[in-house]
C-alpha cells in the first residue's frame, strides 16, 4: 500500500510498504478517506525530532477521517462500515491515567502517538491508504455523515486542543485576551473564545493572510514581525497585560511573548508543541507576578472529542473553513512543503489517498 514515510528533514515522501493488517484482538483496521498535516507535524518535517524517527521505516500523520474495514474480536464499539476518526495519541480507556484524563499518557500504550517515531510507540499513521488502530474503544468514536471530512478531521487533534485552551485559560466575560498563533488550531481556539464573551480579543501572528482571518473574525491584530508591535498591543489593556493569553505555537519566543504580554495574577494555556529542550524561564518572574502557566502541548484531547463535535453540529467553529489546499497522497512531500513555506497562502491541507 502507499503510505508517508520519514527520510530526513524536509524529506517525507510516499512510498510503498507492506499493507496494514490486524494483529490483536482490540484493534481495527481503518481504510483513509482523507487525512491531513498538523501543525506539530511540521516539527518533524524541520528535523527537530530527526534523532527519533527511523529513517525510511518511520510513518507521519496523526488525523484521520476513515472507514472500518475490519474490527478484532474483542472490540465492541465499531463494526465494519462505520465512519470512524480517533484521538492523535493512542489510549487504552481502562487505565489509571486515562480514567484520570490524562489520556495521553496512558500507561497501557506508553504514551503511543501516531506517526511520531519509535519513542512515541513506533505507531503507523495516518498518511497512508489504510492503518491500524490499537485499543480502538478506548480512543476512537464514530462520525454523523453530516460532518464533512475535512471538519472530521480537526477532530483527532486541532479542535479538541483549542477547546481545552479554553477551558484552561477560563476565560471570563469582559476580561482581555490575547491569542498568539493564528494557525487553524489558534483561529478555532479564537472561535471559541468569542463565545465565552471576552472584552477585548487581539490576535497575534507573523503571516498577513492568518491576520487578516482573525480580524475578520473581530479580533484586534498585531504583526509580530514589526517593531514596537508589543508595546502597542499592552495600550490595549492600559499597560498592565492582559488578562488571560493562548499560545498556539510551541516556540521560546512565542512562550517568553505570553509571559511578557500576561497581567500579574493573569494566566497563560500554552498549547503548542514545544521541542526546544531548554528555555530561559524567569520562575522568580512568574512567581512574584502570580501567573498561572499551563503546559498543555502533549494533550488529552480523547476526553474533548465529544464536545468539539458537538461545536461542529452547533455551528460554534466551522473547521472546514480554514483548508485551503487538497493533494493526493502520492504528492505528500508537496503537501509538506506547501504548508511548511505556507506557499500561497496555505492554512491546512487536505490530503486524500
Amino acid at each position: 500500500m502507499k503510505a508517508a514515510v520519514y527520510f530526513g528533514p524536509q524529506d517525507i515522501r510516499c512510498t510503498t510498504i507492506p499493507d496494514s493488517m490486524l494483529r490483536a484482538d482490540h484493534e481495527v483496521l481503518v481504510k483513509v478517506t482523507a487525512t491531513s498535516i498538523c501543525g506539530s507535524d511540521l516539527h518533524l518535517y524541520r528535523g527537530a525530532l530527526d534523532g527519533i524517527m527511523e529513517k525510511g521505516k518511520s510513518q507521519t500523520g496523526h488525523e484521520l477521517i476513515g472507514e472500518v474495514l475490519a474490527v478484532g474480536r474483542t472490540v465492541g464499539r465499531f463494526k465494519k462500515g462505520d465512519r470512524i476518526s480517533m484521538g492523535y495519541s493512542a489510549s487504552c480507556g481502562d487505565c489509571y491515567m486515562c480514567k484520570v484524563g490524562q489520556t495521553a499518557h496512558c500507561e497501557t500504550t506508553h504514551k503511543a502517538v501516531y506517526g511520531f517515531g519509535v519513542p512515541f510507540g513506533n505507531l503507523n499513521g495516518t498518511h497512508a491508504e489504510t492503518l491500524v488502530l490499537p485499543y480502538a474503544d478506548g480512543h476512537a468514536m464514530k462520525v454523523p455523515a453530516g460532518i464533512s471530512d475535512s471538519a472530521a478531521i480537526t477532530l483527532s487533534c486541532n479542535l479538541p486542543s483549542a477547546v481545552i485552551a479554553n477551558e484552561l485559560a477560563n476565560i471570563q466575560v469582559g476580561e482581555t485576551v490575547v491569542v498568539i498563533g493564528c494557525g487553524p488550531t489558534g483561529l478555532m481556539a479564537m472561535d471559541i473564545a468569542m463565545h465565552r464573551g471576552p472584552g477585548r480579543l487581539i490576535a497575534v501572528d507573523a503571516l498577513p493572510k492568518r491576520l487578516m482571518l482573525a480580524a475578520q473574525k473581530g479580533a484586534a491584530t498585531f504583526d509580530s514581525s514589526h517593531e514596537g508591535w508589543q508595546e502597542k498591543a499592552l495600550e490595549v489593556t492600559g499597560g498592565r497585560g492582559f488578562d488571560k493569553v493562548i499560545e498556539m505555537v510551541g516556540l521560546p519566543e512565542t512562550l517568553q511573548m505570553s509571559l511578557d504580554l500576561v497581567r500579574p495574577g493573569g494566566t497563560i494555556a500554552a498549547l503548542g508543541v514545544f521541542c526546544d529542550d531548554k528555555f530561559n524561564l524567569n520562575l522568580a518572574d512568574i512567581f512574584l507576578r502570580n501567573i498561572t502557566l499551563h503546559m498543555n502541548g502533549f494533550a488529552n484531547v480523547q476526553p474533548y472529542m465529544w464536545e468539539a463535535l458537538r461545536m461542529m453540529e452547533r455551528g460554534v467553529v466551522k473547521p472546514e473553513e480554514y483548508f485551503s489546499h487538497t493533494f493526493a497522497l502520492s504528492d505528500v512531500d508537496q503537501a509538506f512543503a506547501t504548508f511548511f513555506h505556507k506557499t500561497d497562502g496555505a492554512m491546512k491541507v487536505l490530503i486524500k489517498p
